[in-house]
């Protein structure tokens, strides 16, 4: 591929095997389209798929897979850990290889309006693809999740980008936007009290004053008998994953409170876990260079 863009998009699905696959299908062999990961959650009732691509025949991916899940996900039968406002919910795309940010915003944008001419869907455009500020926050656009969008997108501030101004009666609405690229972790801890993940999601994300481009919830994993601080990182290059976890290990100290581990979801820059590696082990003047396998990849 001599151009590489990223797309990430997630859907409202985490249980039902066959429909997972159904959906993934859209992304397997697919001239110009590498399916690269998918994971499901059953505790979010979540799936997310990481695909890469040229940009033709990744668009031409991607809207299959929408089509897909409007056809198989209702809404109004779903439940999880997650928020979500639609069937497909969230639709990023993320410039990585002789590809611009500017390139993935008009990108998102056709996604968008040919999300809305072939499945009847409303679309909000969020991120580096907003069209007002109150937009570009994805937690801001899916407030109310599923069950509040039918009020909320008749109001005239959030009135779609694209598609008519009413909720899709089983999928629901989507974001589709162009963003940096984003670290899914989460932190298990010793407890089955949800409040004190919920306290300590609250202290590490920016809306509440935490640290800048952290978004986290509680998230109960009921069948663990644990709690989770699920966490997105929308920029680990200021905001680094050893600080996050430090920060929810110290504060779970205060509630007598351990961690249980940490998972990252999906996929990760290497530069996420070099960065993490170098604090923890104290490396001096510590290069991506040193890296067997970045060596490699450049000759």
């Amino acid at each position: 591929m001599n151009q590489i863009i990223e797309c990430v998009p997630n859907y409202s699905e985490g249980r039902d095997l066959e429909k997972i696959e159904k959906i993934v299908e859209c992304f397997r062999g697919k001239p110009g389209v590498k399916l690269l990961d998918y994971s499901n959650d059953e505790n979010h009732n979540r799936l997310v798929v990481t695909v890469v691509g040229e940009r033709e025949p990744l668009k031409a991916a991607v809207l299959e897979s929408v089509g897909k899940a409007v056809e198989l996900i209702d809404l109004t039968k779903h439940q999880g850990q997650h928020p979500r406002m639609g069937a497909v919910d969230v639709i990023p795309f993320i410039p990585v290889r002789n590809s611009s940010m500017e390139e993935c915003i008009e990108l998102s944008k056709e996604v968008g309006a040919a999300i809305a001419e072939l499945y009847n869907f409303p679309v909000f455009l969020y991120e580096k693809s907003a069209t007002a500020p109150h937009r570009a926050n994805l937690a801001a656009v899916r407030k109310g999740e599923f069950e509040g969008m039918a009020e909320k997108i008749k109001l005239p501030e959030w009135q779609p980008d694209f598609g008519p101004a009413e909720r899709h009666a089983t999928a629901g609405t989507v974001a589709v936007g162009a963003r940096m690229p984003l670290v899914a972790y989460n932190i298990n801890l010793n407890t089955n009290r949800l409040d004190i993940a919920t306290d300590i999601a609250k202290k590490i994300r920016h809306i509440n004053g935490g640290y800048r481009f952290v978004k986290a919830m509680g998230v109960d994993l009921a069948d663990r008998g644990i709690v989770q601080v699920s966490i997105n990182m929308t920029d680990f290059t200021r905001t680094a994953l050893y600080r996050v976890f430090e920060t929810v290990r110290f504060e779970a100290r205060r509630w007598g409170v351990t961690i249980a581990g940490s998972e990252i979801i999906g996929l990760v820059p290497m530069a996420a876990l070099i960065d993490t590696a170098e604090y923890y082990l104290g490396l001096e003047d510590f290069s991506i260079n040193q890296v067997l396998e970045s060596r490699i990849m450049e000759e």
